[in-house]
């Protein structure tokens, strides 16, 4: 009986890279708190994921083993994030301690995520080790 990875790690993997995208904006907002006419981006990681989740539902699959399927834009569920700043004169939408504190809860969230997909996979290797 084969191991689908699919199966044995669920959503976790589409959570995993939905993470490091939310990683990747928040870094290039903090990155351009100063350059003129930025505006900050944002991702919200439950809406992408239930997204997800819908487009892996409603998918129609593959017709062989060999065929593969295509990721879904992770561009999609980015969104400009609402200013609530007063505007300094530069047209720029980056409050960085807004932008530090939420790269602070998505870097500790991918790190728990990480622990967890760890911890299946010890199980799994215990399984296929056939230790107790």
């Amino acid at each position: 009986m084969a191991i689908s990875f699919k199966d044995a790690f669920g959503l976790h993997e589409q959570g995993m890279v939905l993470r490091e995208r939310r990683t990747e904006l928040l870094a290039d907002n903090i990155a351009n708190a100063d350059t003129p006419g930025y505006k900050a981006r944002d991702l919200d990681f439950r809406t992408a994921l239930a997204n997800e989740l819908g487009r892996q539902r409603g998918s129609i699959g593959t017709t062989d083993s060999q065929h593969f399927d295509m990721p879904a834009s992770l561009h999609a569920d980015v969104q400009y994030r609402m200013v609530d700043q007063t505007d300094t004169g530069d047209g720029n939408s980056v409050d960085v301690n807004r932008e530090r504190n939420a790269f602070t809860e998505n870097a500790l969230q991918y790190q728990s995520s990480l622990q967890f997909l760890n911890s299946k996979i010890n199980g799994l290797r215990k399984a296929l080790g056939g230790q107790s």
